[in-house]
């Protein structure tokens, strides 16, 4: 959301209250604009306005970006009745307006990003723009070069019609591999290894774009992106 807002809509926003029940206040007289009461709904709300809802200051509230480190167990959604979320394990406020940026199977560890823009996280899930997500997976069965060579070519994929992506792989030991693909297929890094006939044991996410996990987070802490590191996702 960008200024100027309708103060009905601002409410709403960031007040969290429906946008009906924002409406009827504001005709009785229960919001504020740099200390005038305002009555109409359509009524303009400008960048730097202090308004009042009820006699409590509203604050806008604008775009954020954090990085989380998962741990097992969580699953990427902002509720769920039979999981854990990665969104237990943050402490905001406006949960609502939040959403991740490339979500991660509920056993894989890592790097997730969390943001309330659209565009930034647009710009992090589109295969277009090519952010490559890096990943470092243990396996079942010993990594051989040609295993190695099909990844980089790209591999067929059981119900899909085309294959992946050519891939960046880096053999680290027999069992051991990093994998750096920027699609965003269901489950994709596993089927991958299925596809070479192997299978994946252990999954976590290094890297999204130039985004690496900071090595000071332990798992379930999060923090905010700098300046730059947010910045580097959309050049």
């Amino acid at each position: 959301m960008k200024f100027p807002y309708r103060l009905d809509k601002f409410l709403s926003h960031f007040a969290e209250v429906p946008r009906s029940k924002a409406k009827i206040g504001i005709k009785k007289k229960h919001a504020t604009i740099n200390g005038d009461v305002v009555i109409k709904a359509d009524t303009q709300v400008n960048e730097g306005d202090k308004v009042t809802w009820y006699g409590e200051d509203i604050f806008a509230v604008g775009d954020r970006y954090y990085m989380l480190n998962k741990p097992e167990d969580y699953i990427c959604a902002n509720s769920d009745e039979m999981h854990q979320t990665v969104f237990d394990l943050l402490d905001e406020p406006m949960m609502d307006s939040l959403h991740v940026a490339g979500r991660l199977d509920i056993d894989t560890t890592g790097l997730v990003l969390i943001t309330s823009d659209g565009e930034w996280s647009h710009k992090i899930t589109s295969p277009r723009h090519q952010k490559y997500k890096v990943y470092l997976i243990e396996t079942e069965q010993p990594i051989t070069n040609e295993m190695c060579e099909q990844l980089e070519q790209g591999v067929m994929l059981h119900g899909e019609k085309n294959a992946t992506k050519p891939a960046v792989v880096e053999k680290i030991a027999d069992y051991s591999m990093r994998l750096s693909i920027y699609e965003g297929k269901y489950h994709q890094v596993k089927r991958m290894l299925a596809a070479v006939e192997n299978r994946v044991v252990a999954l976590h996410r290094e890297k999204i774009g130039t985004v690496s996990l900071d090595p000071n987070l332990a798992p379930g802490e999060y923090r905010q992106l700098t300046a730059e590191e947010v910045a580097t996702i959309t050049d």
